[in-house]
């Protein structure tokens, strides 16, 4: 007994290591915790095959391109021209399938503010060089496959060709030919089109990986929070809490069970990740044997860096303890399992509409709302990985969000421990707002 006359009480590391491994212990090797495996696994996989099957749609989709240039006759020669070269002609080995809608905007900038917006694919930004040569930029967010590009830098090789020979007299003496240049630039980098060139293989295979994060991301934080309020409702409705808060701290039990499920939950992104990175590596194989094509369908893991992996893994452990608590919280404040119905689409919601801007972050958005989204402590754990993946984040952005990731997670763990602490006594009351406040007044 201790000097107040209550139960001794195990030091708080110990209690909270013992709470941790009966929760893991728990969940880990059960009958749930495989099959909800191995249904992540399954849509993983699925996932990293998705650019295999844009990839067929592409081959029979239209792209529609625009052209500009500071002149605008030359940007109207240019479309009239390329229009010959990137689309096939009737009785072409291609059945005369038109690949390309070109059309002429007046203004570069109105151009590449189109690709932002992503009212077009990509935009061809055309300009005359002091030689008196053609320079050419694709500018694009990732929506042009190679293929489309390869086909696209061959048609400004003959308009380069065409804008020569209709200009220079063939003469002895006359200015020698000059190859076009071509580059392909992200239309998010600079104001002009200007920015740094981009390897689009490359900005695909970012996509693939930061939508399988993000899914595995939203999927996980969601199931095991669920999880959290689940053990939370099964040991207050049989009355074992009682029995555990006179052994532990609210907070030692509170913790341990995010510290136990939290692993569980980590031990379950690592298997499904094998897999998926497998088929990743694979897709190459898979899309060359496919199309026959080994520079257009091959998918790389250029996208997966260690840096990204780090992030991912820093969100989701930040993002799984914010959620938990919040769980935890109104999990504590139910008295019977079939309760649970009630708050699971509630507490659902936030990570949804976190959900669905990090959807928007992986085409390349980088509005407005986007980049707050990808502040907010509820929502950054999806946003920023989102905009980490493709490559969008200035480095002040990404300690901010961190940052207030970091400082709100101990907030809510205070907060889900003195609901916890009050909702062992609370028997009968429906978990709305008014039980929450007082749940919180009353500890």
């Amino acid at each position: 007994m201790s000097a107040a006359g209550g139960p001794r009480r195990n030091p708080t590391a110990r209690n909270v290591w013992l709470v941790a491994r009966r929760e893991y212990g728990e969940r880990v090797g059960t009958r749930a915790f495989v099959i909800s495996t191995l249904l992540l696994m399954g849509l993983a996989v699925v996932i990293a095959l998705i650019p295999l099957a844009v990839r067929a749609v592409d081959r029979a989709s239209v792209t529609k391109v625009l052209v500009a240039a500071p002149d605008p006759a030359l940007a109207t020669r240019t479309a009239s021209t390329l229009e010959a070269f990137v689309n096939a002609s009737p009785g072409s080995g291609d059945g005369g399938r038109q690949a390309f809608v070109l059309e002429t905007v007046d203004g570069v900038d109105t151009a590449i503010q189109a690709v932002r917006d992503g009212a077009v694919a990509g935009a061809v930004v055309v300009e005359r060089t002091t030689q008196g040569g053609l320079d050419f930029r694709v500018v694009t967010i990732g929506g042009l496959p190679q293929d489309r590009l390869l086909v696209l830098q061959l048609g400004t090789f003959g308009v380069g060709v065409v804008d020569y020979t209709s200009r220079t007299p063939v003469v002895a003496g006359a200015n020698p030919f000059q190859a076009p240049t071509f580059a392909v630039v992200d239309a998010g980098a600079a104001g002009n089109g200007t920015g740094a060139q981009v390897d689009t293989s490359e900005y695909a295979s970012r996509r693939i990986v930061g939508i399988v994060f993000v899914v595995l991301s939203f999927l996980t934080l969601v199931f095991y929070g669920l999880w959290v309020a689940s053990g939370v409702v099964a040991e207050k409705a049989s009355r074992v809490m009682e029995l555990l808060i006179s052994a532990a701290t609210a907070r030692q039990l509170v913790l341990g069970k995010i510290l136990g499920i939290g692993l569980a939950g980590l031990t379950q992104v690592l298997l499904v990740l094998g897999p998926a990175l497998v088929v990743m590596v694979a897709s190459g194989r898979i899309g060359n044997a496919v199309f026959g094509e080994d520079s257009t369908a091959a998918t790389s893991l250029a996208g997966l860096s260690p840096g990204l992996v780090a992030a991912f893994l820093v969100y989701f452990t930040l993002g799984f303890a914010l959620y938990a608590a919040l769980y935890g919280a109104a999990g504590s404040l139910l008295s019977r399992a079939e309760d649970l119905q009630m708050i699971a689409l509630p507490l659902s919601i936030p990570a949804i509409m976190g959900y669905l801007p990090a959807v928007l972050a992986l085409s390349g958005s980088t509005s407005g709302l986007i980049r707050v989204a990808s502040y907010i402590p509820l929502w950054s754990p999806f946003v920023m990985v989102s905009r980490l993946a493709i490559g969008r984040v200035e480095p002040w952005e990404l300690v901010l969000s961190l940052g207030l990731l970091i400082a709100t997670v101990p907030l809510v763990m205070l907060l889900a421990i003195r609901v916890y602490r009050a909702g062992v006594v609370l028997y009968g009351q429906p978990p709305t707002v008014a039980t929450f406040v007082r749940a919180v007044r009353g500890s």
